[in-house]
């Protein structure tokens, strides 16, 4: 009887997500009948007033914001929720125009939609190629355009990705990155044999560290705690590589800054090998200071706090 149940619930979920999927592409293919600054800023207003409908996920960002910042009144709360529901409907409307977007010159730097500033680490690891280095951002801004910018100096960066839930359109997101992006490695089962290949093999390697990570390792984030993947950590360990914050902000115009940020310097153990409980909070905090910057461009409806829980600390190991 259980199995019957869950196979009927699994067929429910199925129509849902094939339901969703449909009305997300049908308003992709009218976006690409557009203009881009007006279809994107049309995606950002109809979000604005749909987002706070879908009573869930806003219920959530809410309470993640009042949390994350309790000093802040219940209009500013609302505002910066509405902020993000803009910043979330501008992203997905971008996966249509990356071509456009992504217009940056070294040769021109300033005149297209994006800015970089930190260039020259680019720049110096494409003096480096038997070196291995870690990339680090978080769900803000365009956050897709940090490979692309990368490329664009000739420096190869595989990026980490995390597929939606939603298999329909995880399958085109998918297709939308590959075209745009180059190398990717979906967040599953086989990714960090995958990564850990790239890196032995003196590659770069791009990753969000700002989910919820089911028996990660345990970290502060905005006072509260939650369970952060151990990824990056374990990886620095292995190879004694590089770890490079990199974040994208969205400005005013249809125009993005992604800032380069100079390595870390990685704690250790008194043995001297790297610290991973240590290194993860570090991460932790540079993100959580970003979104401080920019809250509205932060994803907010996810459940990074709720039901952490924690791995082993390998701080001994």
């Amino acid at each position: 009887m259980r199995l019957f149940v869950y196979r009927q619930l699994r067929k429910l979920k199925m129509v849902e997500y094939w339901i969703v999927a449909m009305l997300a592409l049908a308003l992709l293919r009218l976006v690409r009948l557009l203009p881009g600054e007006k279809a994107l800023d049309l995606l950002d207003r109809v979000a604005r007033r749909v987002g706070p409908r879908v009573s869930g996920r806003h219920r959530v960002a809410l309470d993640n914001l009042r949390r994350a910042f309790p000093e802040k009144l219940e209009q500013e709360i609302e505002t910066i929720a509405r902020d993000m529901w803009g910043n979330m409907a501008r992203l997905l409307g971008e996966y249509v125009f990356l071509d456009q977007i992504m217009d940056y010159d070294p040769a021109r730097p300033g005149e297209g939609h994006v800015e970089i500033d930190g260039e020259d680490i680019f720049r110096r690891l494409l003096e480096q190629p038997g070196r291995p280095a870690i990339f680090f951002t978080a769900h803000m801004g365009n956050f897709e355009l940090l490979p692309i910018a990368a490329a664009s100096f000739g420096l190869e960066v595989t990026a980490l990705f995390r597929p939606p839930n939603n298999p329909i359109l995880a399958r085109y997101l998918l297709g939308a990155r590959r075209t745009a992006m180059g190398h990717l490695v979906p967040s599953r089962a086989g990714a960090s044999i995958a990564l850990a290949r790239i890196l032995e093999a003196g590659g770069k390697v791009g990753m969000l560290v700002d989910q919820k990570f089911h028996n990660g390792l345990k970290t502060e984030f905005f006072g509260r705690d939650c369970a952060t993947s151990p990824l990056l950590a374990k990886l620095t360990r292995q190879f004694d590589c590089d770890v490079y914050p990199a974040r994208c902000v969205r400005l005013p115009g249809g125009r993005f800054r992604i800032t380069l940020f100079d390595r870390i310097d990685i704690p250790r153990l008194e043995n001297g090998r790297v610290d991973p409980a240590a290194l993860t909070q570090r991460v932790t905090h540079i993100v959580e200071d970003w979104i401080r910057e920019d809250p509205g461009q932060w994803m907010w409806f996810h459940k990074r706090w709720a039901g952490a829980q924690f791995i082993r600390d390998t701080r001994n190991r």
